[in-house]
């Protein structure tokens, strides 16, 4: 969702334990669509909430895709050390909060989270463990249509997440692991394969 030059939060706070598996990728790649697939067939797997200062969008439920707060909220959040990464992009804050993270991860339960590439650098830095996975899309022209077929954006923004998604790509050798979403199906169950085959507190090889 961020480019290299939005504003970005630090890691530092309270640490967070290691087992945490991090899907990022490209704008429009479809690690929503992977997570939404996640949360209705693995109800095993504990999905991370962000917080964002966006509008919801049509079918969007508050505490299910995201907690929508307010700009204010947002940046006492980030200031006092709540959230574990977070990023600035099109004029909306997004981040994620850190205590749940590490409540989950504590209790030894698998854990997914969703970021954009900015905020899963910020996850590395704060969890040196986290299992880093890059979502590909089949090709760069799928990738454009998945983005201009939008209807929930205006063009400068479908603009600023194709400039986004070039820089995004070019940070693919930064991950751990690379999956190329051309069946969401066989994306979710090597995701599930790689955060359940090994403990928690284990990083895949």
């Amino acid at each position: 969702m961020a480019d290299p030059a939005a504003t970005t939060g630090s890691p530092d706070g309270v640490p967070v334990p290691a087992g945490l598996t991090v899907l990022s990728g490209p704008s429009g790649v479809g690690k929503s669509t992977v997570v939404q697939a996640i949360r209705r067939n693995c109800p095993h797997v504990w999905l991370s909430v962000s917080v964002t200062t966006r509008q919801p969008r049509p079918g969007e439920v508050p505490g299910r895709e995201y907690f929508f707060v307010g700009e204010r909220e947002f940046e006492e959040m980030a200031a006092s050390g709540q959230l574990l990464e977070w990023a600035r992009f099109a004029g909306n804050y997004y981040g994620t909060p850190r205590e749940p993270v590490a409540q989950r991860l504590e209790a030894g339960r698998p854990g997914l989270l969703e970021v954009d590439v900015v905020g899963a650098r910020q996850v590395r830095l704060a969890v040196p463990d986290a299992l880093l996975v890059f979502l590909a899309p089949p090709t760069w022209e799928e990738l454009v249509r998945r983005l201009t077929g939008r209807e929930t954006e205006p063009p400068d923004v479908i603009e600023q997440r194709l400039e986004a998604a070039r820089a995004e790509l070019r940070a693919e050798s930064e991950f751990d692991i690379t999956l190329v979403n051309t069946s969401v199906k066989d994306v979710c169950a090597q995701l599930v394969a790689l955060m359940t085959a090994q403990p928690a507190d284990q990083p895949a090889e």
